[in-house]
């Protein structure tokens, strides 16, 4: 097969057919950022105690019935444990006065036997409150999280197959389909459980969506765009999502409720079916080569230029490897693709814990849980706007080292900001958000650029499937914040400054053709 780029440069770099495309592909991804993290306010654990029943107790020991305990340097209200019931109302009986006549120190405690009372202050209700995910059970609101990941990584596996199989565009739309049913099945999660499974369905669903849109535009569009598209469009349009879910979430503080308005979202879509077109790359490569064509005669009607007799030379065409078919396999058959990928493997896994770590932590956070997860969201705008002015000027590998040391030095100084100085360590958290982000957008297109058309989106996946094994990991990672509050970040920080090493080792994609074969494909460096 010939250079595509050179074939089709007849279409230009812009043009009416180009910004339709592009603006059609990233309304796409609002719906990723929509359903990708309401899991920070679904699984959030509101205040609770110790659920005290009707019996007769005096006002005095009903107040005392719950121990206090040192969290932090702080002294709270147990949130596990209440003094024995049996006992604290034989004292009331007696006329005993809680701290004055009784010790309470001394008090035998047991477990919340009869439930908990949740403070209904910020939500009404969530699985935490519903299905009790506190104490001994608080294990399974990281799990729930996990099987969301569990669900990028199947999906992550599967949807490079099928979209080389089947097609980007269909895909697509299928996957979108799915969301939608997979997200309202959840809404009707009648136990943890059953929330568990349709959140992988709903993570497999979600990150087939990205992908797939990711790797059709990025073959569509031209060279110029192709940049654009993946950091200030396919990137910020999921910012836009990820932005406006906070204040959604804000408005419908039931979580049933929640996730059936957010499964709607996905019907919209429906129409684009009509107006958003297959990558002409991909049917050239399945030797569709005269549907190829009708796309790009109807590109260039669009953006009123003349298309060429034969866009592509019969030389070409007789050429093409029309029944080769590449699969996961062939990424193993070469040394150089496979260090390439093993590296790229290790890249997103680091970049993953540390981005999704953070995002995940937003409802840990002091403050507002809604403002805070706004705020986190916010955080990405400038570094997508950012990314989007450098990827034009500067060397990919360069950049990305750069931003994982920031991303991964910030999360390091965090653990020695005193108590005392909450907002410092909110906007270094925040700083370490902008890191890691500039360092996803960057890896996204930095990927996508090495490997060759005929494996792209079999390494996109396979890349984003490692990555998973990251994101997955991710909710422990925060969840050790509850024996030790800075050993996520010193974990986080540790892990994406190793990574950074190893990203110096992949080849330079700057002002180089998007390669079409494994043989145009870049060795790795040293």
């Amino acid at each position: 097969m010939g250079d595509y780029d050179e074939e089709t440069a007849f279409l230009g770099q812009t043009g009416p057919y180009f910004w339709t495309t592009f603006f059609l592909l990233n309304t796409v991804f609002v719906s990723t950022g929509f359903n990708g993290l309401y899991i920070v306010f679904v699984g959030a654990a509101p205040k609770h105690h110790c659920l005290i029943p009707d019996v007769n107790l005096t006002e005095e020991w009903r107040n005392a019935i719950i121990p206090f305990t040192i969290v932090d340097g702080e002294e709270v209200q147990s949130q596990c444990n209440r003094y024995k019931l049996d006992v604290v109302r034989n004292l009331s009986a007696e006329g005993y006065i809680p701290g004055r006549d009784v010790n309470l120190t001394n008090l035998e405690q047991e477990e919340c036997l009869d439930g908990w009372n949740y403070s209904k202050e910020i939500y009404k209700s969530n699985i935490v409150t519903e299905w009790d995910l506190v104490c001994d059970n608080q294990w399974k609101v990281p799990f729930a999280s996990s099987s969301l990941f569990v669900g990028y990584l199947v999906g992550s596996l599967i949807s490079g197959q099928l979209s080389d199989r089947f097609g980007r565009k269909k895909v697509v739309f299928v996957s979108l389909g799915a969301q939608c049913v997979a997200v309202m099945l959840q809404s009707f999660s009648h136990s943890w459980r059953m929330f568990c499974i349709m959140f992988l369905f709903v993570g497999a669903s979600q990150i087939s969506i990205y992908i797939s849109a990711f790797v059709l535009g990025t073959e569509v569009l031209s060279k110029t765009m192709r940049v654009l598209f993946t950091t200030l469009g396919a990137f910020l349009f999921y910012c836009i999502g990820y932005m406006t879910l906070p204040w959604i979430a804000y408005g419908i503080r039931e979580w049933r409720t929640l996730l059936a308005v957010l499964s709607t979202t996905s019907v919209v879509y429906i129409p684009l079916w009509w107006f958003i077109p297959e990558s002409p790359r991909w049917l050239i490569t399945q030797g569709r080569v005269k549907e190829a064509e009708l796309i790009l005669r109807e590109a260039a009607r669009k953006n009123k230029v003349e298309a060429p007799a034969v866009i592509f030379k019969e030389f070409d065409l007789q050429t093409m490897p029309l029944s080769r078919r590449y699969t996961m396999l062939d990424i193993l058959r070469s040394k150089n693709i496979r260090c390439i990928t093993l590296m790229c493997l290790l890249l997103w896994m680091a970049i993953n814990i540390g981005y999704f770590g953070l995002s995940l932590n937003t409802s840990n956070l002091s403050g507002n849980p809604f403002m805070n997860c706004f705020l986190s969201a916010t955080t990405e705008v400038p570094a997508y706007v950012v990314s989007t002015w450098l990827l034009k000027k500067c060397p990919r590998r360069a950049l990305l080292s750069s931003f994982l040391v920031i991303g991964g030095g910030v999360l390091l100084l965090i653990q020695f900001i005193p108590d005392t100085l909450q907002y410092v360590a909110l906007a270094l958290e925040m700083t370490g958000k902008f890191g890691f982000t500039m360092a996803f957008s960057i890896v996204y297109i930095y990927t996508a650029e090495i490997y060759p058309t005929v494996l792209r989106n079999v390494g996109m996946g396979m890349c984003s499937s490692a990555a998973r094994i990251g994101s997955i990991t991710a909710p422990y990672v925060i969840y050790l914040g509850t024996y030790n509050k800075v050993l996520p970040y010193i974990l986080m920080g540790s892990l994406t400054i190793a990574s950074s090493v190893v990203n110096f080792f992949l080849p330079e994609t700057l002002n180089k053709d998007l390669p079409e074969t494994v043989e145009q494909m870049q060795e790795c460096q040293g």
